[in-house]
């Protein structure tokens, strides 16, 4: 449940954050922003632990400022998966949409969160 409660909050960022940002990130539908979101949602299990392990020592380094960096990537990542229906104008756009989506999708799951 929690699975398509994510790909459905991911699906709106990506169509909400492409409208605020029409020349710098790119939606062709609503069904790319969901195929994005889900090929996201697999990056995001299987391929962020990792890395996530592996920078570990630089992510202590910055006291966590480049898990930043790891979500820019992971969003590179899916633009280059789902292809020319998404996409984002430069890598920096990409963090930019990533710490938005986190931001939102924190305030969701705190409103939402049971007492």
């Amino acid at each position: 449940m929690r699975f398509l409660t994510n790909v459905l909050v991911d699906t709106i960022l990506f169509v909400a954050i492409s409208g605020f940002f029409p020349a710098n990130f790119y939606v062709a539908s609503v069904g790319i922003a969901l195929l994005a979101a889900v090929v996201l949602a697999v990056l995001n299990w299987l391929v962020r632990p990792i890395i996530t392990i592996l920078s570990l020592p630089i992510n202590l380094l910055t006291l966590g400022l480049f898990t930043l960096v790891i979500n820019g990537l992971m969003l590179e990542l899916t633009a280059v998966i789902v292809g020319a229906g998404f996409r984002f104008s430069s890598f920096w756009m990409a963090i930019l949409v990533a710490v938005l989506m986190s931001v939102v999708s924190w305030v969701i799951a705190e409103y939402f969160r049971k007492p």
